[in-house]
């Protein structure tokens, strides 16, 4: 049945303001705020999902740039990019740990970070090599049972743990990435003698659990008095039930011990990234102080490390941690490996 001609007249207007519409770029919500027009990046990630989801839902409002994310581990995510090359999708990186980072910053993979991005930072949290930034950092802490360790017993130095002393009275999940950004920070400050030597006295001395977590959980439990871990993990359960810290305290070891190093999370563009421009805007906007603001009122407890955005309230200042001066760009993840290896933990 052949279309009237006022049909044809109103089809032909409504084709009209379409184009239109498409010409301007349409509304936010036809559109997905230009995305359309805009290059997809692609966004490997080993930082929480709940953050990364965050800080990319903010960007793609702000930008109108769409960016798809590929979650995985520290390490493993690390490794896949070196092996991946300059062939590699990924136009950013995102990391727990800077161990991580420095792998694919030493193979030579990183694109520089502007000055106005890493400005932006506390310097403390921005690498020498100016390849990569931090983005959010975590502290070391000593969590313990005060029924089964008192206080004023606890071990001064988180090199103490390797004494006999201490056998089968701490835990550590040392498989893990965590970890292992802890040991880098025993093998930075102390040596790679004593750190084989620390080594070993953890491998008689502590029980090794599957993650940060679980080693919380079984101090809970009474079942080893204290624990090496990552500070985040004992805070986020205090604010929720309390159900795996209730019976645990915090110790910080703070003096620039190794036990008190603060673990620098890392955010990189790469050399290889199609879109280096939009990418270098993702860092800008993760390390700003709206970014920052989202990680201070988000659930992950991690500490905001950009210049003037304070922490979430319940965790303790950075500054007051006494955390050992380290560069992340030097952390030797390689080194960590080889010698946990040798010791007979990995």
């Amino acid at each position: 049945m052949t279309p009237s001609k006022p049909a044809l007249l109103v089809l032909a207007a409504a084709v009209s303001a379409s184009l239109a519409a498409c010409a301007d770029g349409g509304s936010a919500e036809a559109h997905g705020t230009g995305a359309a027009d805009k290059p997809s990046l692609t966004l490997y990630s080993a930082q929480h999902e709940n953050l990364t989801e965050d800080w990319v839902k903010a960007f793609e409002a702000r930008t109108g740039i769409p960016v798809q994310v590929r979650y995985g581990k520290d390490s493993s995510m690390g490794n896949q990019l070196v092996e991946e090359g300059a062939k590699s999708p990924a136009d950013v990186f995102l990391t727990e740990n800077s161990p991580a980072m420095t792998t694919v910053q030493d193979a030579g993979l990183l694109a520089d970070v502007p000055r106005s991005t890493l400005d932006q930072v506390e310097p403390s949290h921005v690498p020498s090599s100016g390849q990569w930034v931090g983005v959010a950092a975590r502290s070391t802490v000593l969590v313990y049972n005060p029924a089964k360790v008192s206080e004023a017993d606890l071990p001064t130095s988180v090199m103490d743990l390797a004494d006999a002393k201490w056998a089968g009275a701490w835990g550590a999940a040392a498989g893990g990435a965590d970890f292992q950004a802890i040991v880098s920070a025993v093998l930075d400050t102390q040596g790679e003698a004593k750190t084989a030597a620390w080594l070993e006295g953890l491998k008689k001395n502590a029980k090794v659990y599957q993650n940060n977590t679980a080693t919380m959980k079984a101090v809970n439990a009474g079942q080893v008095p204290m624990g090496l871990i990552y500070h985040y993990y004992w805070y986020r359960d205090q604010a929720l039930t309390k159900a795996g810290s209730a019976n645990t305290r915090l110790h910080y070891f703070k003096n620039h011990d190794p036990g008190a190093f603060v673990s620098t999370s890392g955010g990189a563009v790469l050399k290889s990234s199609k879109h280096p421009e939009e990418a270098q805007q993702l860092l800008a906007f993760v390390t700003s102080t709206e970014g920052q603001e989202i990680l201070a009122k988000g659930e992950s407890l991690e500490y905001a490390v950009g210049k003037g955005v304070a922490s979430a309230p319940a965790l303790p200042p950075l500054t007051s941690l006494e955390a050992p001066r380290l560069d992340a760009a030097t952390l030797d993840g390689a080194k960590v490996l080889d010698l946990m290896t040798r010791a007979g933990i990995l």
